[in-house]
């Protein structure tokens, strides 16, 4: 498997770039993922998303729902699209430190 490097913390990661060890993610890991997928640089904003999105997969097991996504963290998917170019699955499930999601592509 492709390896992803962040200082001196090397990643195990997919082919598409989703890390594998959901608690090595670490804040220094999301700027480089989100790096990787456009974004630039993280905002509060960013990191609202961010973290229900590992707190949902940290009691679920799984990355919320869309709808779920938009309604608790009162941001229109047309917002998430806009701060994370790839999608909220691809690009914000990505930076959050998830595998990927089932049914992503």
């Amino acid at each position: 498997m492709p390896e992803l490097q962040v200082g001196d913390l090397v990643l195990t990661v997919d082919e598409n770039g989703f890390i594998q060890e959901f608690d090595l993610w670490n804040e220094t890991v999301a700027n480089a993922l989100a790096v990787s997928e456009g974004v630039g640089e993280m905002t509060e904003e960013h990191w609202r998303i961010v973290r229900f999105i590992r707190e949902h997969y940290r009691q679920f097991g799984v990355a919320p729902m869309l709808r779920k996504l938009t309604r608790m963290t009162n941001t229109k998917l047309s917002r998430i699209y806009e701060l994370f170019p790839s999608g909220p699955a691809k690009g914000a499930c990505k930076v959050a430190g998830l595998p990927r999601p089932d049914g992503c592509v």
